[in-house]
């Protein structure tokens, strides 16, 4: 299996008790953001961080947790009447960022433009802001302050709002061919199989980021957790008669072309180790995944 489990923290109700598990499973990877958690969720990390050097860490710059705002406007980092919930201005970028390094109690390994298409309607005013976070974040990158950055949609890769050569054009204008852009992260499973089915053919946002030798992080593997309610018996045989219902599901991410890592919100041990067995089995071939694909469409 080339890709690698790694410890999302979007959905987890007690942040601190699922990394732990995961890092017990043997992760060395969480992914966080500064609105998860009811803006609880960097600071739940610092304990297993401090304890484990060896995991690393990403976050995300974008949404404005609802008790950061104030503290950002007293900064003057946001102005009233225009974070709607979301800013990429620079003065936010820099302030969130110093705030996530606080809370963290280290430097991030990455940080992901959070959903860069919220609330943007078009694609000109998009590429402004992405141009001006970008910059942002390149100083950050070259003062040693996080270790790379990258971008993280929902549905702004699907919708066409931009595309990974794009996003990696915009990080060569603004950084050279020296930049920090490493990553991109977004939805790769069964409810997500289009990506999955462009990449079987060698086009598409996986087959593109794999091209720019970017790592990609699949989110929602199991739907939020949908998914495990629609594994049929037939559908787990299609994947992996040997498989769990869970392990099924997160083979098809796991074995999607180009996926570096998966990351999955699990909350106890027995969740993880399960999840382990998915991890350790041997990847899908191409010609399971197009029947997949033929069985569920896209």
């Amino acid at each position: 299996m080339s890709a690698e489990l790694a410890a999302g923290t979007y959905r987890c109700r007690d942040v601190s008790k699922s990394v732990a598990a995961a890092a017990s499973a043997g992760v060395t990877w969480i992914d966080t953001a500064p609105n998860y958690g009811s803006g609880s969720a960097e600071a739940s990390l610092r304990q297993l961080l401090d304890a484990c050097p060896q995991v690393r860490v990403s976050t995300k710059v974008g949404f404005v947790p609802d008790s950061d705002r104030q503290a950002a406007r007293d900064a003057g980092a946001l102005r009233y009447g225009f974070d709607r919930g979301h800013c990429l201005t620079r003065p936010y970028v820099s302030w969130q960022l110093t705030r996530s390094r606080a809370r963290l109690s280290r430097n991030p390994d990455l940080v992901f433009v959070h959903n860069p298409e919220h609330g943007r309607p078009d694609r000109t005013d998009l590429s402004r802001t992405l141009i001006e976070t970008f910059e942002e974040l390149e100083s950050a990158a070259d003062a040693d302050e996080i270790g790379g950055y990258g971008v993280a949609t929902w549905a702004g890769l699907a919708s066409g709002m931009f595309t990974v050569p794009g996003l990696t054009q915009l990080a060569q204008t603004v950084g050279g061919s020296r930049h920090h852009f490493r990553a991109v992260q977004f939805p790769v499973s069964l409810i997500h199989l289009a990506v999955v089915a462009d990449a079987l053919d060698g086009h598409g946002a996986l087959a593109e980021a794999q091209e720019a030798g970017l790592d990609v992080f699949a989110s929602a593997p199991l739907g939020g957790g949908e998914l495990l309610g629609a594994m049929t018996e037939e559908l787990v045989r299609v994947i992996d008669c040997e498989a769990s219902p869970a392990q099924a599901a997160l083979l098809v991410a796991l074995s999607s072309p180009g996926v570096s890592r998966v990351l999955l919100s699990a909350s106890t041990t027995a969740h993880w180790a399960d999840a382990r067995g998915a991890a350790t089995r041997e990847s899908l071939p191409p010609d399971r995944l197009r029947r997949v694909v033929d069985v569920l469409g896209t």
